[in-house]
């Protein structure tokens, strides 16, 4: 499985553009906004974009989705059904960041603990993540030893827990229970910054030390 990180935004929000090296067909993970920055990967590349995950409904992550849904006829798979108040919320996130207006959408699949989703013919774990927001979702794939962890976990860092039904000892719990028995070789990818490891967190981050 190929992974191309697109920044997108003025938040500079890591949309990563997972995909199949066997039959060319790929998922953006999180298109936040940029719709055009990342068609323009997905044709650089020459691939065949299927569908759109969605680890958590903040605007950087998802403010895009509804659109290059409906202009690409793409289905929406994510995040977990307890975001779906940020998801509502998405035009109120647009105006309060000064940002274009985000389309609502209703994913066409919930996800939950345990799922998990195609890209091609890779498949990858699904992981309930909450803390930063309540149906925040990770997405893992276990071959290339690649975790797409949104705002969970940074390098040196963890995501917010002061927006509305954040969480800061349930996002703590989420990362000891669903991130670090993954492994410390584990490459993650995060919503924001540099890519960094499993181990380099479990020893080094000041959050979880």
């Amino acid at each position: 499985m190929q992974f191309t990180i697109i920044p997108v935004t003025n938040f500079e929000q890591n949309c990563t553009l997972v995909s199949c090296e066997k039959t060319g067909k790929a998922a953006a993970i999180d298109p936040g906004g940029d719709i055009e920055r990342i068609l323009a990967e997905v044709e650089k590349q020459d691939l065949i974009l299927e569908k759109i995950l969605i680890t958590h409904a903040h605007i950087d992550h998802a403010g895009g989705a509804g659109q290059l849904a409906r202009e690409q006829n793409l289905p929406i798979e994510g995040p977990h059904l307890d975001d779906k108040f940020w998801i509502d919320d998405l035009p109120q996130q647009s105006r309060m960041f000064g940002l274009p207006m985000a389309e609502q959408f209703e994913p066409s699949r919930w996800l939950g603990q345990g799922d998990t989703v195609t890209v091609g013919e890779e498949t990858l774990e699904v992981r309930h993540c909450p803390g930063h927001t309540p149906g925040h979702v990770v997405f893992f794939h276990p071959q290339s030893r690649v975790a797409i962890v949104g705002d969970v976990l940074f390098k040196g860092s963890i995501g917010r827990t002061d927006f509305p039904k954040g969480d800061h000892n349930l996002l703590i719990s989420s990362i000891h229970q669903q991130l670090f028995p993954m492994g410390d070789e584990v490459q993650v990818i995060s919503g924001h910054g540099p890519i960094t490891t499993i181990g380099e967190e479990r020893s080094t981050n000041p959050f979880l030390t």
